[in-house]
């Protein structure tokens, strides 16, 4: 198999086979990443990707999900992307699902009635990078869409059929912008039908736009304290039935997964016993973290 550079996944996908079908990331201009500084963009070859499938189905035999690297995916074409999932059926019939990272932009980039063809082709779950609720917010990391955007893309990908999992980001609005941003996060989860919940915390990390930024005092970080108030007003608002949500991220300051609005109460009260027990230093500094 085939992967060029640090290979990333979300979490929950870490018994899922993995296909590197781009690599790199198309926009690669958020503020706060750095995760694919070292590699160019480019699309793979489709003799490599069948030659991955070929050496996959011999390793693994069965596969019922599968998901397509690196940063974005979904930036392809449906036209390339009905020709991958094509060959993925064809090596594993019994696929049910394929998956990618996907951004607003590009759902925005395929048509309503792509949108159909893609999930026809089993391309029926996408995990979407919003980091937050509040266009000053999307702005400030340089995400490269609006939250208007995000809203009519998210009902567009419900309308074909095809379930969002979203993934946001403590801490993003920075100093005294916690609740706020919490609350935007919830409108936006609440009114899209979230399929699942991914809560990340910001980091500053050596050669990133924010991290400059925090250098030279144009964005104050928020504190533990206000992170971890941020995680519990958000799933404080939530009101999406049925719906996981994982915030088991290394780098949060608490490791929370649970079903919403099932574990809402226990939820909240782990983030009230982290607030008591940890010390008034680490609540009213600034982490350091070294990886989103």
């Amino acid at each position: 198999m085939k992967y060029t550079g640090t290979t990333y996944r979300p979490p929950i996908e870490a018994n899922t086979l993995l296909l590197q079908v781009t690599v790199g990331c198309s926009h690669n201009s958020c503020s706060f990443c750095t995760m694919y500084k070292d590699v160019q963009f480019k699309i793979e070859q489709m003799e490599q990707i069948e030659k991955d499938l070929q050496e996959a189905k011999l390793l693994y035999g069965s596969q019922k999900r599968i998901f397509l690297l690196n940063a974005d995916a979904f930036v392809l074409s449906a036209r390339k992307l009905k020709e991958i999932s094509t060959k993925v059926i064809e090596y594993f019939p019994e696929i049910e699902v394929i998956t990618m990272y996907a951004s607003v932009r590009n759902i925005m980039s395929k048509t309503d009635n792509e949108l159909r063809e893609l999930r026809e082709m089993r391309i029926n779950d996408l995990w979407v990078g919003l980091e937050s609720g509040s266009d000053d917010v999307l702005k400030k990391v340089n995400k490269g869409h609006t939250i208007n955007d995000a809203y009519e893309q998210l009902e567009r990908l419900t309308k074909a059929g095809i379930r969002h999992n979203d993934i946001f980001m403590l801490g993003a609005g920075g100093k005294g912008k916690s609740i706020e941003n919490a609350m935007q996060a919830a409108k936006l989860i609440n009114i899209t039908g979230s399929n699942l919940v991914g809560v990340t915390s910001l980091g500053f990390f050596p050669g990133s736009k924010i991290a400059k930024d925090v250098e030279d005092g144009t964005f104050i970080p928020a504190t533990e304290l206000e992170i971890l108030e941020e995680e519990r007003k958000l799933i404080e608002l939530i009101e999406v039935e049925n719906m996981p949500f994982y915030g088991g991220h290394p780098i949060n300051a608490t490791q929370l997964n649970g079903l919403l609005p099932r574990d809402k109460v226990q939820m909240l009260q782990s983030i009230d016993d982290a607030i008591s027990i940890s010390d008034q230093t680490f609540l009213n500094g600034v982490a350091e973290r070294t990886t989103l």
